[in-house]
């Protein structure tokens, strides 16, 4: 009997890797969601140790070639990579549990301090943040190196990577981000041509047809012209809440905290909800785990309209991540057959070596900046670098450690810890929540949550 070639066994091997149930989809990602500290970057950087390196689910080129996809689209990108794991693990139902499991326990978290539940306050809670940050730095940094070496193995790669990282550190725009992976899309189509021949990963099987895919990007299109005309037309509170949240995750690119700017356009400007208000929601969703848009769970059950508390919350949640969902199922159809193509490999070898490059300056900012501060500091984020890639560590018992350490480290030593907490632009929003607590009525309502 004819062995398989390595072609066809690769292409088993993906096959079988993608086999699963939604159950198993939805504890993976549960695990990732009660301690994905650090924002989207950090989670793609989560995603890589728990699904490429641990659980083998997908390859390392598949899964750079996903990411690069979900930074060109808008939406949540870190959100939009793990709804596609769990896609192509184990279905439509894998991609929902992997999004119920990854957002719920932030967006619970969201609500609880919506109802005065409140937020880490005092020096242990800041310690407890800071060692949150600071495993952040270590899970990042562990991407950094394992993307660059498969990523980046040559010097015209290195190089475009060192462009888009300077293009990121340089500029404080908003579109810095597409402009620095669009830049890597045309260096790789002209110096990466010969490369691209060996850049071709594991197949992405996804169980979304071409149908399906512009039945998606209609209802995209639909919701987005509709929405509007519809609240002009009923004045209904409900259809109005809706509609701010889905043209806020409609129009966002990079996600995070890009979408900031257009939530206080849509909340604050209207009167629905007070800068202050607006400010500590923010801060707190900066201290939670999992995806920063559960930030609209908080403002749908603050908000000051006839709609808010848990319906507010329900809204928000599912009208900020759905465009999102949507332009993503919208191209997910084509992409294996584009990504298949000699001209589109090149493209895409310049890409990840720009996603790369990404990565390493969210590594300095806000990484670094905001977190590694003193001697100390780093020496727990080369103790949680070693864990997980000399020990291979779990990232759920990284962050145990790294959060225990600085908790012993402000307790050892108060006054190293008060000078090393000092608040810094990146804490002022935190410390903003601390500073609400005392407000017994947050919006001027007492009916409302506080």
């Amino acid at each position: 009997m004819q062995r398989p070639t390595t072609g066809t066994a690769e292409r088993v091997s993906t096959a079988e890797r993608q086999r699963g149930s939604a159950l198993e989809v939805f504890l993976s990602f549960l695990k990732l969601g009660v301690s994905s500290f650090g924002g989207p970057v950090a989670h793609i950087g989560y995603f890589h140790s728990e699904f490429v390196l641990r659980r083998r689910w997908l390859d390392e080129q598949a899964y750079a070639d996903l990411v690069a996809l979900c930074q060109f689209l808008p939406g949540p990108a870190s959100s939009q990579v793990g709804f596609s794991i769990g896609l192509l693990r184990a279905g439509y139902l894998g991609g929902l549990a992997a999004w119920t499991a990854f957002t719920l326990p932030s967006a619970i978290l969201m609500l609880l301090f919506a109802y005065g539940a409140g937020a880490l306050t005092g020096p242990t809670g800041i310690a407890l943040l800071h060692g949150l940050k600071l495993v952040a730095v270590a899970i990042v940094a562990q991407a950094v190196w394992s993307m660059a070496r498969k990523l980046t193995p040559d010097r015209e790669r290195v190089s475009i990577a060192v462009v888009a990282a300077l293009i990121i550190l340089l500029s404080s725009s908003s579109v810095a981000q597409i402009i620095a992976i669009a830049l890597g899309a045309v260096l790789g189509l002209l110096l990466c041509r010969t490369s691209a021949t060996s850049a071709m990963g594991g197949k992405l099987n996804f169980p979304v047809s071409p149908r399906a895919g512009w039945a998606a990007l209609t209802l995209f299109l639909l919701l987005l012209v509709a929405l509007p005309m519809l609240r002009a037309l009923t004045h209904q509170p409900g259809v109005a809440l809706f509609e701010a949240f889905y043209r806020s995750g409609a129009l966002v690119f990079g996600g995070g905290h890009v979408v900031l700017p257009l939530l206080r356009e849509a909340f604050v400007t209207p009167g629905w909800v007070t800068d202050d208000a607006f400010l500590s929601g923010y801060g707190a969703a900066q201290a939670a785990p999992g995806p920063l848009f559960t930030f609209a769970a908080y403002l749908g059950a603050v908000a000051h309209t006839p709609l808010h508390g848990i319906t507010g919350a329900a809204l928000g949640l599912i009208g900020i991540f759905l465009p999102g969902v949507l332009i993503l199922l919208a191209a997910l159809p084509f992409w294996e057959s584009l990504r298949q193509r000699t001209q589109a490999r090149s493209m895409m070898a310049g890409v990840n070596a720009a996603v790369v490059g990404l990565l390493g300056a969210a590594l300095y900012s806000p990484a670094w900046t905001s977190s590694v501060r003193t001697p100390i500091d780093f020496g727990l984020v080369l103790v949680a670098f070693v864990l997980l890639t000399a020990w291979r560590a779990a990232p759920l018992l990284v962050v145990l450690v790294s959060a225990l350490g600085a908790l012993a480290v402000s307790a050892l030593t108060p006054a190293q810890a008060a000078e090393r907490l000092a608040p810094t632009r990146i804490d002022h929003a935190f410390l903003i929540i601390m500073e609400n607590q005392t407000d017994t009525d947050l919006l001027g309502d007492p009916t409302r949550p506080s």
